[in-house]
């Protein structure tokens, strides 16, 4: 947004709904005395006019109304869009602590991405109507001014709730990341278990598999072996109990 001696114009680059990091609106704005022209690069802005037409009891009497109406329209829907990543956001946290983990990361990535794209955008935009609020060259009526200041606060509270969306996203993606953990552990585990066990019967066999002449064992050292074996399985299954490995 710049001020010049006769007019101020600035330009708004609006994210869809639907798209968020799909091309955006582009609206570029010129306010004058007595007049409020909107340049459009398709018809958003034209759709925009006529909802405030059909919703709004007071259109636009005054230049700030009607910038403060402009506004508050392209906005509108917002908070329901934040609200159905909020509701995506508690189903991916649900399945995480169920164990749910197909195709985890790719969908919380692109979730991720457009909180923060709304983020930056509601930041912007919530710096703009400040700037307008603040009326430093006296461009606005100062009893209108209230309506910039409404404007402000939504946009400031759309930007507060994209930025606890964004913490909980980073939540659910802990949530998800010490589920893997604790599966990568329970396998570290079992191997630990596994090659703990295996341990002492390599070390048995290895032992009588050399097959030295006069070792008494070779006759008759094969069932002793098995139930050696056998002793050392069980001790090491009772300890592991016992410690509440198993």
């Amino acid at each position: 947004m710049e001020s010049q001696p006769e007019c101020l114009y600035g330009a708004l680059s609006i994210p869809p709904l639907l798209d968020v990091l799909g091309e955006r609106y582009q609206i570029a704005y010129i306010v004058t005395a007595k007049y409020v022209v909107l340049i459009d690069n398709g018809a958003f802005a034209s759709r925009l006019i006529n909802r405030i037409r059909t919703r709004k009891v007071h259109q636009g009497e005054t230049r700030e109304r009607f910038l403060s109406n402009f506004i508050a329209e392209f906005i509108s829907r917002d908070a329901e869009m934040l609200e159905t990543y909020e509701n995506t956001l508690m189903e991916m946290e649900y399945e995480a602590s169920k164990g749910i983990e197909e195709h985890f990361q790719s969908r919380l990535q692109p979730v991720r991405k457009q909180l923060l794209t709304l983020r930056s955008y509601y930041d912007q935009l919530t710096d703009m109507t400040r700037e307008l609020e603040e009326n430093e060259d006296r461009y606005f009526a100062r009893k209108q001014l209230k309506y910039f200041g409404t404007a402000a606060d939504r946009a400031e509270r759309l930007k507060d709730r994209t930025g606890y969306l964004l913490e909980y996203a980073r939540q659910v993606r802990d949530a998800y990341q010490a589920l893997v953990d604790a599966k990568q552990n329970d396998n570290m585990k079992f191997l630990t278990i596994v090659s703990t066990i295996f341990f002492p019967l390599t070390l048995i066999t290895g032992w009588y598999g050399m097959n030295f002449e006069n070792m008494p064992e070779l006759k008759t050292g094969y069932p002793v072996i098995i139930l050696i074996s056998l002793a050392v399985i069980i001790i090491c299954l009772l300890i592991f109990k016992k410690k509440k490995i198993l």
